[in-house]
C-alpha cells in the first residue's frame, strides 16, 4: 500500500508537502492535502504532530463520519507513529497516509530510515517511551513494512459497520 519512496529525502514523488507553519486551519487542511487521497508530506518537525493530528481528525470525522472514540483512539497513534518519525528517524520529511476498508481503517507513516520502532517494557512513572505501548493497546493490528529505501510504521482499527 505504501507509495514509492523518493531518492532524496523519503517522500513519494508528486506527493502534496505541507508547510507546517502556514497556518491552516482544521477545515483548511484536507482542501490542501488528504491523506485519505494520497500520502501527505510532512516536514520533520515537533508542529507536524499538530498537523498529522488534524489531517486525521478531519478524514475521521468529516470524509469517513467514524464514532467519537475511535476518532480519539486513532488521531492519539497518529501522534505517537509522528512522534517516532519526528524524534528517531533523522529524516527531512515523512509521509502520511490514511485508508478505510470494509470493517477497518489503516494508517501508514512513512520514512526514509531502516532503523526499526521498539516495542519498550512500560513502567508506571515512565515519562516516555509509552509510544509503541499505546500502539500496541489501542490498534487491532500494528506492524513495520522495510522499504527498499525507508520504512512504514502502521497501524489497523477495527470499524464496526452501521
Amino acid at each position: 500500500m505504501a507509495g514509492r519512496m523518493a531518492e532524496r529525502d523519503g517522500g513519494a514523488p508528486g506527493a502534496p508537502t505541507l508547510d507546517c507553519g502556514a497556518g491552516l486551519g482544521p477545515d483548511d487542511l484536507t482542501t490542501v492535502a488528504d491523506p485519505s487521497l494520497d500520502e501527505v508530506q510532512l516536514p520533520n518537525r515537533p508542529e507536524s504532530a499538530k498537523v498529522a493530528r488534524q489531517l486525521a481528525e478531519t478524514v475521521l470525522l468529516n470524509r469517513w463520519r467514524l464514532p467519537g472514540q475511535l476518532v480519539e483512539h486513532t488521531v492519539l497513534l497518529v501522534s505517537e507513529l509522528v512522534g517516532n518519525a519526528v524524534l528517531h528517524t533523522g529524516a527531512q520529511r515523512f509521509g502520511l497516509r490514511m485508508y478505510r476498508t470494509r470493517g477497518r481503517v489503516r494508517v501508514e507513516v512513512r520514512d526514509p530510515s531502516r532503523g526499526l520502532p521498539c516495542l519498550l517494557p512500560v513502567q508506571p512513572m515512565d515519562t516516555s517511551g509509552r509510544g509503541l505501548w499505546l500502539v500496541e493497546r489501542l490498534s487491532d493490528r500494528w506492524g513495520v513494512d522495510l522499504q527498499p529505501r525507508g520504512k512504514t510504521t502502521w497501524f489497523e482499527m477495527r470499524v464496526v459497520e452501521q
